[in-house]
């Protein structure tokens, strides 16, 4: 065992295992790690984020005119999506250990940039559809397959930090795609395109860039990082996987088998962490693809208004998101995090949805946006602290981000109609909300009881003596 192994970090204590702190050589590693992965995965995912939702800004930027999207059509474009979104989500999982993240994860992002570019060139609005539809394919991959990798990668009181980074980067992307949609539009007419049209091609562009950028800065699993771009010795790789294996002792590679990777399925509570997830984002699609909407068409603001408005909610999300985050891993608790966040969006949506004045309405904007997206790197964070087993976790993140799917199909049909004040999908997302709640205290107060077990000696948690349930 060389010496920086040996000096590994005690996950509780946060010291090594003879009790002294942290060394500055292990802390110059885990920066290393922080700069490459976390850059990179969250610059992958901010285009993610932007090129899914950009359709709700040329919506109200002419699209839908232009087009012809009578009737129900948009809400079908926003709904096909998510069917190929949640089909190809486990076979995703598996693919980014067999291709390696660099290469599977640069390549998604390609894709969907030449889909965007394509969207921008398009003629009629099953076009949009069809192109959509293949969106979905390609951007199935890259959630699970970033939240699989970061969970690999760090102790279970350091992850929550690092998920509200790369999910927080999203959410400013969210804020700015809303005032480079506006500025976009103003190149209506330029070279005779329309303006919405230069939100897909401009931004479509853009992604196809970041993909090459994110093949340079992503990295793969600890046991095979030292190879490719050299990014970590040998020597740094081992302190790595020594601290994973020191925390929950699942950092080797494990032989795919298919009945290993469906095992967890009959797991309950990976069953729950996917409900719960599905009730957050049928809050958080929601927001994504219909505020602009119901900033324009609900509250009566201008198309620019609209567009510019939707930015403040999400900056303040992103400030909540980075708060909460540092508070939970701080204290090494995950429910008070979850509950004090869903408090929130209970108070933000009555007031978005059953207020009348807009002033009052926005306020109630700004609560459901932070309450709904804050929750979801505490949401990944708890089900990351409590699973173990490479295929355990890789099936874990798949079937959370598959029913993050499942959250935007709800989303895309609730929100429909109901102008000014959308009251069904608002009814819809408080009962999510609710059903979130009440699957998080039951959930803590099983973690509890095993615990206690496990402390008289009547229950060994997850096949490793000493292992705890984060609560």
């Amino acid at each position: 065992m060389s010496k920086l192994t040996a000096e590994a970090t005690d996950p509780v204590k946060g010291s090594t295992d003879d009790g002294h702190p942290l060394s500055h050589r292990e802390k110059q590693i885990m920066r290393k790690v922080d700069l490459r992965l976390i850059v990179g995965a969250a610059l992958g995912y901010s285009v993610n984020l932007m090129d899914r939702g950009n359709v709700g800004m040329a919506a109200i930027g002419g699209m839908l005119t232009d087009l012809d999207f009578d009737g129900p059509r948009y809400s079908l474009v926003v709904l096909m999506f998510f069917i190929t979104y949640v089909v190809f989500q486990p076979p995703a999982t598996v693919l980014i250990r067999k291709m390696g993240p660099p290469f599977f994860l640069s390549l998604m992002i390609f894709c969907w940039g030449v889909l965007m570019l394509g969207m921008g060139f398009a003629k009629r609005w099953e076009e949009i559809l069809a192109i959509r539809i293949l969106l979905g394919v390609f951007a199935a991959g890259y959630f699970p397959g970033c939240m699989y990798l970061l969970s690999c990668w760090y102790m279970r009181y350091e992850v929550q930090k690092r998920f509200a980074v790369f999910y927080g980067v999203g959410c400013v992307a969210s804020a700015l795609a809303g005032i480079l949609a506006f500025g976009l539009t103003k190149m209506n007419g330029t070279h005779g395109i329309a303006g919405w049209r230069w939100i897909f091609i401009l931004e479509g562009v853009i992604t196809i860039g970041l993909g090459f950028l994110v093949y340079i800065l992503i990295v793969d699993f600890p046991d095979k990082a030292s190879r490719g771009w050299k990014f970590l010795t040998e020597e740094e790789c081992e302190f790595v996987v020594h601290r994973i294996n020191y925390d929950r002792l699942d950092a080797e590679a494990e032989e795919f088998t298919l009945r290993r990777f469906l095992k967890p399925a009959l797991d309950i509570k990976i069953w729950a962490y996917a409900i719960m997830f599905c009730c957050l984002t049928i809050n958080t699609y929601a927001m994504a693809y219909f505020l602009p909407i119901i900033l324009s068409d609900g509250m009566g603001f201008g198309v620019g208004e609209a567009q510019c408005l939707t930015a403040p909610p999400w900056v303040f999300a992103a400030l909540m998101m980075f708060t909460t985050a540092w508070v939970g891993d701080k204290i090494k608790r995950r429910v008070p995090i979850l509950l004090f966040n869903v408090c929130l969006s209970l108070i933000g949506l009555p007031m978005m949805g059953l207020l009348k004045p807009n002033s009052a309405r926005y306020v109630g904007v700004f609560l459901t946006v932070a309450g709904a997206n804050a929750n979801v790197p505490a949401c990944m964070a708890w089900q990351a602290n409590n699973v173990r087993g490479q295929w355990t976790r890789a099936f874990s993140s798949a079937t959370l981000i598959a029913f993050d799917g499942i959250g935007g199909i709800i989303a895309s049909l609730v929100f429909e109609k109901g102008a000014p004040q959308y009251r069904p999908g608002v009814f819809t997302a408080l009962g999510a909300n609710v059903l979130f709640l009440l699957v998080v205290v039951s959930l803590a107060f099983w973690y509890r009881r095993c615990n206690e077990q496990a402390d008289r000696g009547e229950r060994i948690i997850a096949g490793v003596e000493g292992f705890r349930y984060t609560i």
